[in-house]
């Protein structure tokens, strides 16, 4: 995949969550009964919190595969010490 289309694909995921983050804040505004702050407001809480889900996800991530890691590590030093 060309590096130009990968980046447009970045740039449309990112955009796509950060829609579907102003728009969960937009419902719970509504559901709460509050005022709706202006649009530039939204958006930039939307991206921050993109940014931390994204952040979160990253490093659990990270931390499940060095586990993984670390299982197939002691699995192989088992079957190689059971021959």
């Amino acid at each position: 995949m060309s590096k130009g289309i990968k980046g447009d694909l970045k740039r449309f995921a990112k955009e796509t969550e950060v829609k579907l983050a102003e728009s969960i804040l937009r419902w719970k505004y509504k559901k709460k009964g509050k005022k709706l702050p202006d649009k530039d407001y939204l958006e930039h809480k939307s991206r921050i919190i993109t940014d931390k889900a994204n952040m979160i996800i990253a490093q659990r991530g990270k931390n499940i595969f060095d586990e993984f890691k670390k299982a197939y590590h002691e699995s192989k030093k088992s079957a190689e010490s059971d021959d």
